[in-house]
């Protein structure tokens, strides 16, 4: 038995299962503000302090836990489903991208996912997505026992395509690609099905700039959220093609936001970086095992992509989200990017704390799915 285990209360809502802020049963005392009891013996508050006897022990204390925020309004977790294609250049030189894609199937039934790109370029292809849905395969029966709607493992493997293995020339974009293809048909999809289609993307933004060069008529039909950064470096001539020659997308590019998923924010005890993984990930089934062995601490750096969609008004962008506020730089066109007002820096990381200021709501819901995958009761 783990020596610090916890209980959480969830809603079911649409085959999501929602982590319920504060309402953890402690096994064991701990110190804070507020203390809940799986069932009341002799419990006496005194002083701001609930006293009570637990499993024949005299405890004292309340939740450790920092008080959350309020959570933001709407997302996957409160019942909307969105079509998604992941771009992903899994295989690369950052195995945290492994990590952000066991994340993502881990939620894969709050979501219709549509396709999963592999849009390195260079290193990555997608043998290394199907690396993780064999695993995902093994775990499948037991998710399957808490959601119906995790789709099967075929289905998804049917949806990945590979996309760009070199960066676009000078032009901002070349020949047609499986993925960029993909983005297409896809896109058009939403003639039979009125939500837009997300496009999340974790490596370079060759497929989408190519998709769209190729058929600008499915620009309205799309939602991006660009994990910048590194990956807007390795293909410099597809971003400025898309922001220069396309600036009716709407566009978010998060270029530093996203490192509030491993930077600040609530790292102490078993909400460390390494700590988490170790007691949380590590035995987790198939999945966990795979993203162990890839990294064994978080960074997880493209997830901030899926919590944006799992917590918070995915059409509204400066609004609060798990995965990061953004601000308009110019109200006359649909593009986002980190705020930078100093409140909202982590270190030399303007808006990380959009993220972070999350990150005990977001890694305790993941918690409680990590445990579905457990051998052992």
């Amino acid at each position: 038995m783990k020596r610090f285990q916890t209980k959480f209360e969830h809603r079911h809502i649409m085959g999501c299962s929602e982590f319920v802020p504060g309402r953890l049963f402690w096994q064991k005392a701990a110190v804070g503000r507020l203390f809940w009891r799986a069932w009341p013996r002799a419990l006496v508050l005194c002083g701001g302090l609930v006293v009570g006897w637990i499993g024949g022990q005299w405890a004292v204390g309340a939740l450790a836990e920092q008080a959350s925020p309020a959570q933001p309004a709407g997302g996957a977790l409160t019942g909307q489903r969105f079509r998604v294609i992941v771009s992903t250049d899994i295989g690369g030189s950052d195995p945290d991208d492994f990590q952000s894609m066991v994340h993502y199937l881990m939620y894969a039934n709050c979501f219709d996912t549509e396709g999963l790109i592999s849009s390195p370029p260079g290193a990555g292809r997608k043998e290394h997505i199907l690396e993780v849905l064999d695993a995902y395969e093994k775990d499948f029966p037991k998710l399957r026992r808490h959601s119906q709607q995790f789709p099967e493992p075929d289905k998804l493997r049917a949806v990945v395509k590979q996309g760009a293995i070199d960066p676009a020339p000078k032009a901002g974009y070349s020949e047609p690609t499986e993925g960029s293809r993909w983005i297409i048909e896809r896109a058009h999809a939403k003639e039979k099905d009125n939500r837009p289609l997300w496009i999340l993307v974790w490596g370079s933004i060759t497929d989408v700039a190519q998709a769209l060069h190729d058929d600008p008529s499915i620009k309205p039909h799309l939602r991006v959220y660009f994990v910048s950064s590194w990956n807007r470096r390795m293909d410099l001539a597809a971003y400025d093609y898309l922001v220069e020659k396309h600036p009716d997308l709407w566009l978010i590019v998060a270029e530093t936001t996203f490192r509030g998923m491993y930077v600040g924010g609530l790292q102490e005890g078993d909400l460390g970086n390494r700590e988490f993984i170790r007691r949380y990930v590590k035995e987790a089934g198939a999945l966990g095992e795979l993203l162990f062995r890839k990294k064994a601490d978080i960074k997880m750096g493209d997830t901030p992509s899926v919590l944006y969609l799992m917590r918070g008004p995915a059409e509204e962008p400066t609004a609060e989200h798990w995965g990061g506020s953004f601000i308009r730089p110019d109200p006359k066109r649909p593009f986002w990017t980190d705020n930078p007002d100093p409140a909202l820096q982590e270190g030399k990381y303007p808006g990380a704390r959009t993220v972070n200021r999350w990150r005990q709501d977001y890694l305790r819901d993941w918690q409680q799915r990590l445990a579905w995958l457990q051998d052992t009761p």
